[in-house]
C-alpha cells in the first residue's frame, strides 16, 4: 500500500508500509528479524518512499515503513519503522512535530512551494518586529487551514494532487489544526525564517501561504526541515548513507543483536505509562487473552491513554483500560527462541 502526502501533514493515512523483498543479487537476508525504529536524517532530493526502499533492501522483516512523509524538497527527521515496530506507527504519529523553514514572500505557486508554477505576485511589506509579532499571534492555538490542492487528501477516493494535475477545478477542504508555537524572523527583505511546533495534520505549505496573506502579500514555502517527530529529535538521527553502510556490513550475518543505530520498541512512546508482567501473563497476552492484564484503575479516564506492557526489557503489547476492562490495542510477536514465546510452550 503506497500513501503519499506533503512534508508537513503527518497523519495515520500517511503511514506507508512496503513488503520486504528478497536481498540484492541473490543474497540471503539475516535469519533473525530486526524490529525497531531507525531515525534517518533525510536529505533533500529523495522521497520518503525511496528512503524506505533503500533500507528495505537490506533488512529481513516482512514490513518496513515510515511515520510522516517528507517530500523530496524537505529534509530532516524521518522515523523508519522496521518489522514489529510498524505496529507502533498509529501511536508515534500522534506526537507533535517541529519544523524549521524559510518562507519566500512576494510569490505564490500552485503547489505552495518553490517547485510549483507561479500563480501570484505581490509587493512585500516591511518585516519589522511588531508586524511579525502580530502575525505570530494570529497563528497560535487552534487555527483553520485550507488544505493545499497538491496534497494526498482524497475526494471521492482520488487524491487531490491527481485531480489537480488533470486540470480539474478543486475546492480543497478546511481543517482545524493546533499551532503550539510559531517564531518568525526576517532574514532578508523578502524572506522569513520560522520555527514551528504543531499538531499532526498541519501543512507548513499552507501556513506559509497564510502568513503571506496575513502580511498583505503572498508567499511560498522555500525550505523545510523537520527537527522533531514521533517523540524523537533530529540530533538522534543518522545520515541515510551511514545507516545503509551499517546495514550492508551486517548483511548475511545471523545475529540476534540489533545493529547499534536501531531504537528498541520499548524505548518508543516515552510519555506513556508502562506496566510489567511475568512470562506466563506475557504468553497469554500474546495469545490475545486481555483478561489476565490488570491495569491500575487510575489509568481509566474520559479518553483512555495507551499503556506499554513490558516483560523485562521487551515490549509485549500496547493496552488501555476502558469501562473497567483491559483491552489490547497491539500485540508484538516474540523473537525466535525467546523462552516466553508461544512456540516454546
Amino acid at each position: 500500500m503506497k500513501l503519499f502526502a506533503g512534508p508537513d501533514m503527518p497523519s495515520s493515512r500517511r503511514f506507508q508500509t512496503q513488503n520486504a523483498g528478497a536481498g540484492k543479487r541473490g543474497m540471503t537476508p539475516s535469519v533473525y528479524p530486526t524490529d525497531g525504529i531507525l531515525l534517518i536524517d533525510k536529505p533533500t532530493g529523495l522521497s520518503s518512499a525511496e528512503v524506505v526502499r533503500r533500507i528495505k533492501a537490506w533488512v529481513r522483516p516482512e514490513r518496513v515503513g515510515h511515520v510522516g512523509t517528507l517530500d523530496p524538497l524537505a529534509s530532516g527527521l524521518l522515523p523508519v519503522v522496521i518489522g514489529e515496530a510498524t505496529k507502533l506507527a498509529p501511536f508515534l504519529e500522534t506526537a507533535d512535530k517541529e519544523y524549521h523553514g524559510i518562507i519566500q514572500l512576494g510569490l505564490e505557486t500552485d503547489t505552495l512551494d518553490s517547485e510549483g508554477q507561479v500563480t501570484a505576485r505581490a509587493p512585500v511589506p516591511a518585516l519589522d518586529s511588531p508586524t511579525l509579532a502580530r502575525v505570530e499571534g494570529m497563528f497560535s492555538g487552534e487555527v483553520t487551514q485550507t488544505v493545499p490542492i497538491f496534497s494526498a487528501v482524497k475526494r471521492q477516493g482520488q487524491p487531490l494532487y491527481k485531480l489537480a494535475r488533470r486540470g480539474l477545478t478543486i475546492t480543497p477542504p478546511a481543517r482545524t489544526v493546533t499551532i503550539r508555537s510559531l517564531r518568525l524572523q526576517a532574514v532578508a527583505e523578502d524572506r522569513l525564517s520560522f520555527v514551528l511546533v504543531c499538531s499532526k495534520g498541519t501543512y507548513a505549505r499552507a501556513l506559509a501561504r497564510d502568513i503571506g496573506r496575513a502580511l498583505g502579500s503572498v508567499a511560498l514555502l522555500a525550505e523545510l526541515k523537520r527537527t522533531c517527530s514521533a517523540g524523537f529529535s533530529l540530533d538522534q538521527s543518522c545520515a541515510l548513507d551511514d545507516a545503509l553502510a551499517t546495514l550492508k556490513c551486517r548483511f548475511g550475518h545471523d545475529s540476534r543483536d540489533d545493529f547499534g543505530l536501531l531504537i528498541a520498541m520499548r524505548d518508543a512512546l516515552a510519555d506513556l505509562q508502562q506496566v510489567s508482567v511475568d512470562a506466563t501473563t506475557a504468553r497469554r497476552l500474546r495469545n490475545g487473552d486481555a483478561s489476565v492484564l490488570e491495569l491500575p484503575q487510575a489509568l481509566e479516564t474520559v479518553e483512555p491513554r495507551p499503556v506499554k506492557v513490558l516483560l523485562g526489557g521487551d515490549l509485549i503489547a500496547i493496552a488501555e483500560l476502558r469501562s473497567g476492562r483491559s483491552r489490547l490495542l497491539r500485540v508484538f510477536r516474540p523473537k525466535p527462541g525467546d523462552l516466553y514465546s508461544s512456540e516454546s510452550v
